[in-house]
């Protein structure tokens, strides 16, 4: 089965995907831009088609509202947007962490393209971390993003990693305030949005400040099996509401002691436990067509979604 990840690399331990080409600390952006597979341009071409109506003379017809995406290594074609469309450059997304790398103590882990190229992404650690209970540390990274494909707006984003698990997390919290969204009817402009993203690095602290309140809040199992309940019941117009039992299970059981790190204190019986076992199910357990087309989903897809939507069901508890 074909890949979706196209290249990736990272630094350290093997990745919770376990893709990439393993690189040494601090390598300067020119090695990751190779290994991660992003030393090549988006070009973009005209759009156009043959007039087939009179097969003895044919002609091409340029359709001046749209433009092809395709790259320059390979001329693969990659999408078909309006003429309005602003591009973001592989190499931009990694140029974006070179200042924060070589003066801010960044430091890049992993970076790579899917889906042929239609998606691309970096992700470095901040060096902010925070320790629960049980020793459960957690480490903020920040993800950049983006797409070509019209499914992702250039997105930098404040990521939590939990170590024992490597669990991921987006640090979303009262709309979004944790993550910068640039559409692509608009100029990129890194240094805006670091701007913009470092007023959210007390959000960082905010976040960590709600998962120790959550590691607090015991769960009895009555709370826990509705947790599950409503978050993998899908609303069905024409039939009754019908829970994913295999999903729920699985979730219930990562919960109930056998996830990475369910024993530890902050974990066991909490509502932070929930939200740990969710963030695992999509991470690690997710029925996938492959690992890459996982890693889609978790950070960008629909296990995104879910994980967002288990963080939010997770924090109403503290009500």
């Amino acid at each position: 089965m074909a890949h979706y990840v196209e290249q990736m690399a990272y630094v350290g331990q093997t990745p919770w995907h376990g893709l990439g080409n393993q690189l040494a600390n601090n390598q300067p952006i020119e090695v990751w831009q190779k290994q991660a597979g992003m030393d090549w341009d988006i070009k973009e071409s005209p759009v156009q088609f043959i007039d087939s109506v009179d097969e003895n003379q044919r002609t091409l017809i340029t359709f001046p509202q749209s433009k092809v995406l395709y790259r320059s290594d390979t001329q693969t074609p990659l999408s078909v947007v309006s003429q309005r469309y602003k591009v973001v450059q592989p190499r931009e997304i990694l140029e974006f962490y070179r200042d924060l790398t070589e003066v801010s103590g960044f430091q890049l882990e992993t970076a790579g393209v899917l889906k042929g190229g239609k998606k691309v992404w970096a992700l470095a650690r901040t060096g902010h971390s925070a320790v629960l209970q049980g020793n459960d540390v957690t480490n903020a990274y920040v993800l950049l993003a983006t797409a070509c494909d019209g499914t992702l707006a250039t997105t930098a984003q404040f990521t939590a990693v939990r170590v024992v698990c490597n669990n991921t997390l987006a640090v979303a919290l009262d709309d979004s305030q944790g993550a910068v969204k640039v559409p692509h009817s608009t100029t990129f402009d890194a240094d805006a949005v670091k701007r913009q993203l470092g007023i959210s690095v007390s959000h960082w602290d905010e976040f960590m400040y709600r998962m120790r309140a959550l590691s607090e809040r015991k769960v009895n199992n009555a709370e826990a099996e509705s947790f599950f309940e409503e978050l993998f019941t899908t609303p069905r117009k024409d039939e009754a509401r019908k829970p994913n039992q295999w999903a729920m299970s699985k979730a219930l059981s990562l919960y109930n002691g056998h996830g990475r790190g369910a024993e530890l204190g902050s974990a066991q019986g909490s509502a932070l436990g929930l939200l740990n076992s969710i963030t695992e199910f999509v991470d690690h357990e997710q029925r996938a067509r492959s690992t890459d087309n996982r890693l889609d989903s978790a950070w960008f897809g629909q296990g995104a979604m879910l994980k967002q939507k288990a963080l939010d069901n997770t924090l109403l508890m503290l009500a």
